[in-house]
């Protein structure tokens, strides 16, 4: 990144605000910035929009949308606070949604990203209602990942794993969202599907 790039400046904003994150400047741009473009050519792959579920500082969305500015992002936050943050630092080809996943439009969404959104089977069921058949919700996993809860969990959701890259697992719409999903405000979280 040159000094002048828009992901430096929206990369000090982000730091310099307290609440967001806790990294330091050169972690930020290791584990926000080049750890989100790692999937910049899987998201091309599928077009967009994309929709950065749970956007919060605006990891992966920001550097995603500055490395595709033909693709339309949404960023979806469900806090105020952190919205009013992300409407100054959004590139032209995004915007900016206040809003709870489970209270979005289905089936809609070329690509839904989460990066540290919550357990990889919790994001797998808020983002794929999201994600339009022949899309994909593209989840950032550590290690410890159980890829047969996530298997489970895409299954469920008319979607299967299919090849991604090291911490980065894609599962691929197979059609539309069943009945019954997503579930209401917070129960993903508090009674996750097995």
């Amino acid at each position: 990144m040159s000094s002048s790039s828009p992901l430096d400046a929206w990369l000090a904003a982000l730091v310099r605000t307290p609440g967001l994150t806790a990294l330091s400047l050169a972690d930020a741009t290791r584990f926000l910035v080049d750890d989100a473009l790692r999937a910049a050519d899987l998201v091309a792959r599928y077009g967009g929009p994309v929709v950065d579920v749970g956007s919060g500082g605006g990891s992966p969305g920001i550097p995603l949308a500055v490395a595709l500015p033909e693709t339309e992002f949404v960023l979806l936050e469900a806090e105020r606070r952190k919205c009013a943050f992300l409407e100054k630092w959004v590139p032209p080809n995004a915007r900016v949604v206040w809003g709870r996943v489970e209270e979005q439009e289905t089936d809609w969404a070329a690509v839904a990203a989460a990066k540290a959104l919550a357990h990889p089977p919790v994001a797998a069921e808020w983002t794929l209602p999201l994600v339009r058949p022949g899309g994909a919700a593209i989840l950032w996993v550590g290690e410890t990942v159980d890829l047969d809860h996530v298997d489970r969990v895409a299954e469920r959701l008319a979607a299967r794993r299919v090849a991604g890259l090291p911490g980065l697992v894609v599962l691929e719409k197979t059609g539309p969202t069943p009945a019954g999903f997503p579930r209401r405000v917070g129960v993903a979280k508090k009674r996750p599907l097995p």
